[in-house]
């Protein structure tokens, strides 16, 4: 039945996009390295006092990502913007000498086209990360970023958002001049090779009837806690909440239990020691402990493998799809076809 199980969550659309994550990023490494590095330049010659994201959904994971990165790596403020203060409530807010990263992967909602207008009439530069070239996102910005990450039919956007960070990565390492996260990326597609085979099995017996789940992450990590947890939710019917390590302390902490897993993603910096020590501790409890990234006593451990800090949350999050796609289809039903969900989301 286990091979049944693996053989029908391969036949998904989900899991095909997944796993082909690596060839988009591939791809978009060898298409437009001249245009990023032009980019990283313009970048450097505005000097924006702030970064503000605009985002929804997946995307909106991906601006977790991207604050982290350009707070720690350019040391400029980032903050995420509520589209609604332009959409519904009409209101122009003053963003000039700012840089606005709208990302979407379709670029057609119109809260988010709404917020870009509102942006640039108040004199912000506004950059767009997208997987529709001619999309009126696209269009409307100053600076665009194709994604290149190719059609991607199942709801559940998973090579799309890989190809998010990535570009992210790469837009933050041009900017900032940053010789080490190049050189990371340059090796990115094939650690992700390597991610999607990683076999993370091992936490289908404590997920498979699970009714609740905590994904927990920190700084880099966070935003991957955020898209992990999202993909529980869509996928497989499962109550799942993101958290900080950190803000978990703070009262959802009292809900973990036995029969209440938490799902723990860490990658190799000062966060680290922080969530192994969390771990422990949940362990201790009697909570189930799914830990990737780390080592902890007591917890189940996923294997991860080894990278940049930087990049470690593209190939945990990569690494979990394939989880979660297989985790759908043993909990009877289809990661590709989410119910009351549509593939293009549009707010107002």
């Amino acid at each position: 039945m286990n091979e049944e199980h693996s053989r029908s969550a391969e036949r998904t659309l989900m899991f095909a996009e997944a796993a082909d994550a690596s060839n988009a990023v591939r791809a978009q490494l060898q298409r437009d390295s001249a245009s990023m590095r032009s980019l990283g330049a313009e970048l450097r010659k505005l000097n924006p006092r702030a970064v503000i994201t605009l985002a929804r959904g997946s995307s909106d994971h991906a601006a977790t990502y991207a604050k982290y990165l350009i707070e720690t790596h350019a040391q400029v403020l980032t903050s995420s913007a509520a589209p609604s203060v332009s959409s519904v409530y009409g209101v122009t807010q003053d963003v000039r000498g700012c840089l606005v990263l709208a990302i979407s992967q379709s670029g057609r909602s119109p809260d988010l086209l709404a917020s870009v207008a509102s942006a640039k009439a108040s004199g912000a530069v506004v950059l767009a990360l997208s997987n529709s070239a001619d999309s009126p996102l696209m269009a409307a910005a100053d600076l665009a970023v194709d994604l290149n990450a190719g059609p991607e039919s199942s709801v559940a956007a998973t090579k799309s958002y890989l190809a998010s960070l990535a570009a992210i990565a790469r837009l933050v390492a041009a900017w900032t001049e940053d010789a080490a996260l190049d050189s990371a990326l340059a090796r990115l597609p094939e650690l992700m090779d390597r991610s999607w085979a990683a076999d993370w099995s091992a936490a289908l017996p404590e997920l498979q009837s699970a009714e609740n789940l905590y994904v927990v992450g920190r700084g880099l990590g966070l935003g991957a806690a955020q898209e992990v947890a999202l993909k529980c939710k869509e996928t497989c019917a499962i109550h799942a909440e993101a958290f900080s390590s950190a803000e978990l302390r703070h009262g959802p902490y009292t809900l973990l239990r036995k029969g209440f897993p938490a799902l723990l993603l860490a990658q190799h910096d000062a966060t680290r020691p922080g969530i192994e020590a969390l771990a422990i501790e949940l362990a201790r409890r009697g909570v189930p402990v799914l830990l990737a990234g780390g080592n902890a006593a007591g917890s189940i451990l996923l294997p991860a493998i080894e990278a940049a800090a930087e990049l470690a949350p593209i190939l945990l999050t990569q690494s979990a799809y394939r989880l979660i796609a297989s985790l759908a289809v043993r909990r009877g039903l289809n990661p590709d076809r989410p119910p009351h969900l549509h593939k293009i989301t549009e707010t107002v």
